[in-house]
């Protein structure tokens, strides 16, 4: 379904155009470590304590450190994928989608198609309502600061979700995904702020409690019943596979370096050992901390275990700093989604005005900008549900993990093992494909488990849920 953008663009490469024809690429190894930082370090970061302290001292840091090699192992291994055939000459494929129609076979591409769009779909979502979170979060921290701790101050969350979902469709209107680079940098920035200030109030807390809490099993049973503690152990893999997902939108990012030498797979592989490496220092610190800070109490989302108002104005600062990041995440994650759905329309009606014209309209000091009635319809519409649908389910900690646990096998290790055996012809039955078999058959049997667990969670939440009521 791909639609050729570059009608009238001199072939081969030159000063102004790469080598397919499009505009040349500018992307170096660290604006994609940051686009990469972008999408991996987002609101899952805040989940890590609970999933540590599901899973206990021994278990939750090995399952963290797993997570983290098969995620850089797979991207390596799809970044591997961008160009079919020669790494440096080959056809590029623009988008993970483009990717697996390059390398296999129909009924995997339209089931690949259905699951990562599902996913970005879910993401926004799950953006949303951690975005909301942090909104009530802050207006509860000022009122118990204004009114006394015994306060109820209960907030309605869903006016904040609409305050996000309003800044999406603005923002959304950004027309190509190497558009939003600043963007990505700004929310890698706030990632590391708040993600700072959450390991800097663990450590305080641990200081405070006079010791490290929790055990070496995770939270016992008794605490919670033998059934509920499988469910929860099931679900923080879940939680922990959401906040390593960021395969969907990997060949995206890598359609943004420039031109070799070297190659934009050795430039991919090399952002994504920074990326994953950083990330994951990350979240060992903020997880591990957070968990020696709460012990098996230790909450779904990190920073609003430590009360909404010692120290008020710190914990204002994080939770602004989430929003920001999440208004750039929720781009890097759907402008593939977006791009999709516009190629898709104008391949299919190409003498539709509707979908086709654009408008340019002035800009004070800007210059003018391409006003595209179809994208901004559509776009509008896609940030609208998402939105009313966070309303209606605006369950943080199930929500991440159910998405973690649908995304994490098929489209982070499945679509890239089996599109690298076919890219670098791995005969079958040699002992690299049964290691990549045997890898992908064990994720396999974690994010069935994981996906069990989180919906359980959803469940059982839904039995006390009331929707559009304050909390």
């Amino acid at each position: 379904m791909e639609v050729s953008l570059e009608l009238g663009a001199p072939q081969g490469a030159s000063k102004c155009f790469d080598d397919d024809g499009r505009l040349k690429r500018t992307g170096t190894l660290w604006t994609a470590s940051a686009h990469i930082i972008t999408a991996v370090i987002g609101s899952g970061v805040l989940s890590l304590a609970w999933a540590i302290g599901q899973l206990g001292w021994v278990a939750g840091p090995i399952a963290m450190l797993l997570f983290s090699f098969v995620t850089y192992y797979t991207s390596a291994l799809l970044a591997d994928c961008y160009r079919s055939g020669d790494p440096n000459t080959g056809k590029r494929n623009y988008t993970y989608m483009d990717t697996v129609r390059a390398n296999l076979d129909g009924f995997k591409v339209k089931l690949c198609g259905y699951l990562q769009y599902l996913n970005i779909v879910g993401v926004a979502i799950g953006y949303t309502i951690a975005a909301s979170i942090s909104m009530v979060a802050i207006e509860r921290s000022n009122c118990f600061h204004k009114n006394g701790d015994d306060s109820p101050c209960q907030v309605n969350s869903n006016p904040y979700m609409i305050m996000f979902g309003v800044a999406e469709i603005i923002f959304s209107q950004i027309p190509d995904f190497d558009q939003i680079w600043w963007l990505s940098i700004v929310a890698a920035v706030m990632s590391f702020t708040y993600s700072s200030i959450g390991l800097s109030l663990g450590i305080v807390q641990v200081i405070k409690n006079g010791g490290v809490r929790g055990s070496l099993t995770g939270i016992s049973i008794g605490t919670v019943s033998e059934m509920d503690k499988i469910w929860r152990s099931l679900q923080a893999f879940g939680d922990i596979a959401f906040a390593y997902s960021y395969s969907i939108i990997l060949i995206e990012i890598q359609d943004t370096i420039r031109a070799p030498p070297p190659s934009e797979a050795k430039v991919m592989k090399r952002a994504t050992l920074i990326s994953v490496a950083v990330t994951t220092v990350f979240y060992m610190l903020c997880g591990c901390m957070g968990y020696a800070a709460f012990g098996d109490m230790a909450p779904g989302n990190l920073l609003t275990g430590f009360g909404f108002y010692n120290p008020y104005w710190l914990l204002d600062i994080a939770n602004v700093a989430i929003v920001v990041h999440l208004v750039g995440a929720y781009q890097v994650y759907c402008q593939p989604l977006f791009a999709f759905v516009e190629k898709w329309a104008l391949e299919t009606w190409p003498r539709s005005q509707f979908i086709g014209k654009e408008i340019q309209v002035p800009l004070p000091a800007r210059g003018s900008y391409k006003l595209n009635l179809f994208r901004l319809i559509w776009r509008t519409t896609f940030v609208v549900i998402s939105t009313v649908v966070s309303m209606l389910l605006p369950f943080f900690n199930d929500v991440v993990g159910l998405l973690g646990a649908i995304g994490f096998w098929p489209l982070t290790v499945y679509f890239p093992v089996e599109m690298y055996i076919v890219q670098k012809k791995v005969a079958r039955w040699s002992t690299r494909w049964v290691c990549l078999q045997l890898l992908s058959l064990a994720c396999l049997a974690i994010t069935i488990a994981s996906a069990a667990g989180s919906i359980a969670g959803v469940v059982s939440d839904l039995k006390v849920y009331r929707p559009f009521k304050a909390s």
